[in-house]
């Protein structure tokens, strides 16, 4: 018996047709946001523009979803104003950020601090947060929604990095990479 067959799931799991989530359910949205703030993730800008005006959104919920064609998708409530601009412009870009940029972070995410203005590259149309370890740039292939939300999976057509430390989100918090030594006396990051 192969591995393949010893796993079967449900036929119901390989099923196209779409299920509509439990709207009624039980569960405690604090406790919700809280359990999933047990899930570290790095810390992304996401950034248009329209006429000539650059806007900016900060966001953790990004991932990539396919390596041929690379595909990557962020999560943007649908009453946010980056959603609509989203749907407007159909392109966005992508800035990782590094771990000296959280007052940039609190920037976008609608809590200023930064005492200048953001400073911006321009790749293909777009602006990058000057500094990001890494960038993208990516065209709207497919809107998804999602409960309160939607994913916008883009197409990259740009891409650049930078060696340095993201900076990490986890339980509330910004937070950094450090290097600890294990009691093998091996480094890891």
């Amino acid at each position: 018996m192969t591995p393949r067959a010893r796993h079967r799931t449900p036929a119901a799991a390989h099923s196209r047709a779409a299920v509509s989530p439990d709207t009624s359910t039980s569960i405690d949205p604090r406790e919700f946001r809280r359990t999933l703030g047990r899930f570290a993730t790095g810390v992304t800008v996401i950034t248009t523009v329209s006429g000539e005006t650059v806007h900016g959104m900060t966001a953790n919920a990004f991932m990539s979803v396919s390596l041929d064609p690379p595909l990557v998708t962020v999560a943007v409530d649908h009453r946010a104003r980056m959603h609509r601009l989203l749907e407007e412009t159909g392109r966005y870009g992508v800035s990782i950020l590094a771990e000296n940029q959280e007052l940039l972070a609190r920037h976008f995410g609608g809590r200023p601090q930064v005492s200048e203005e953001p400073r911006f590259e321009w790749q293909h149309g777009l602006p990058l947060i000057e500094g990001a370890v890494a960038h993208l740039v990516c065209r709207i292939v497919q809107a998804v929604p999602a409960g309160d939300h939607t994913l916008f999976i883009g197409q990259v057509e740009h891409l650049d990095c930078r060696d340095g430390a993201p900076l990490l989100f986890y339980g509330g918090n910004y937070r950094c990479l450090e290097v600890q030594l294990h009691d093998s006396g091996a480094w890891w990051w």
